[in-house]
Protein backbone atom coordinates (compact mmCIF):
# COMPACT_ATOMS: atom_id res chain seq x y z
CA UNK A 1 0.00 0.00 0.00
CA UNK A 2 1.47 3.28 -0.67
CA UNK A 3 0.93 6.44 1.40
CA UNK A 4 -2.30 7.85 -0.58
CA UNK A 5 -3.80 4.95 -0.31
CA UNK A 6 -3.05 4.89 3.61
CA UNK A 7 -4.26 8.44 3.71
CA UNK A 8 -7.62 7.94 2.31
CA UNK A 9 -8.03 5.38 4.65
CA UNK A 10 -7.57 6.96 7.46
CA UNK A 11 -9.45 10.08 6.30
CA UNK A 12 -12.43 7.41 5.68
CA UNK A 13 -11.98 5.84 9.63
CA UNK A 14 -11.69 9.37 11.31
CA UNK A 15 -14.82 10.78 8.83
CA UNK A 16 -16.38 7.40 10.07
CA UNK A 17 -15.92 8.57 14.11
CA UNK A 18 -16.55 11.85 13.24
CA UNK A 19 -20.21 11.01 12.60
CA UNK A 20 -20.25 8.17 15.01
CA UNK A 21 -19.44 10.29 18.14
CA UNK A 22 -20.01 13.83 16.27
CA UNK A 23 -16.84 15.22 18.59
CA UNK A 24 -14.76 14.71 21.80
CA UNK A 25 -14.35 16.13 24.90
CA UNK A 26 -11.21 16.68 27.26
CA UNK A 27 -10.28 17.61 30.50
CA UNK A 28 -8.35 20.71 31.48
CA UNK A 29 -7.12 21.53 34.90
CA UNK A 30 -6.33 24.78 36.08
CA UNK A 31 -4.67 26.06 39.03
CA UNK A 32 -7.45 28.38 40.39
CA UNK A 33 -5.94 29.73 43.99
CA UNK A 34 -2.34 29.05 45.22
CA UNK A 35 -1.72 30.37 49.07
CA UNK A 36 1.18 29.31 49.97
CA UNK A 37 2.23 25.48 49.85
CA UNK A 38 -1.42 25.12 49.20
CA UNK A 39 -2.98 25.34 45.60
CA UNK A 40 -6.60 25.08 44.48
CA UNK A 41 -7.13 23.14 41.27
CA UNK A 42 -9.73 23.05 39.18
CA UNK A 43 -11.16 20.77 36.19
CA UNK A 44 -13.39 21.58 33.49
CA UNK A 45 -14.21 19.08 30.99
CA UNK A 46 -14.34 20.90 27.34
CA UNK A 47 -16.42 19.41 24.43
CA UNK A 48 -15.00 19.87 20.50
CA UNK A 49 -18.15 19.33 18.06
CA UNK A 50 -17.22 18.17 15.11
CA UNK A 51 -20.16 19.29 12.40
CA UNK A 52 -21.86 17.47 10.08
CA UNK A 53 -20.12 18.42 6.81
CA UNK A 54 -16.74 18.08 7.95
CA UNK A 55 -16.97 13.64 8.61
CA UNK A 56 -19.20 13.55 5.89
CA UNK A 57 -16.19 16.01 3.54
CA UNK A 58 -13.74 13.33 5.18
CA UNK A 59 -14.98 10.32 4.09
CA UNK A 60 -15.32 11.73 0.75
CA UNK A 61 -12.15 12.51 0.71
CA UNK A 62 -10.89 9.89 1.71
CA UNK A 63 -12.85 7.92 -1.09
CA UNK A 64 -10.98 10.06 -3.20
CA UNK A 65 -7.78 9.32 -2.52
CA UNK A 66 -8.41 5.82 -2.68
CA UNK A 67 -9.62 5.71 -6.01
CA UNK A 68 -6.30 7.88 -7.12
CA UNK A 69 -4.37 5.50 -5.23
CA UNK A 70 -5.77 2.41 -6.79
CA UNK A 71 -5.24 4.41 -10.77
CA UNK A 72 -1.45 4.45 -10.10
Amino acid sequence: MNGIRIAGLILIVAGALALAYGGFSYTREDTAAKLGPLELKVQQTERVNIPLWAGIGAIVGGGVLLLVGARR
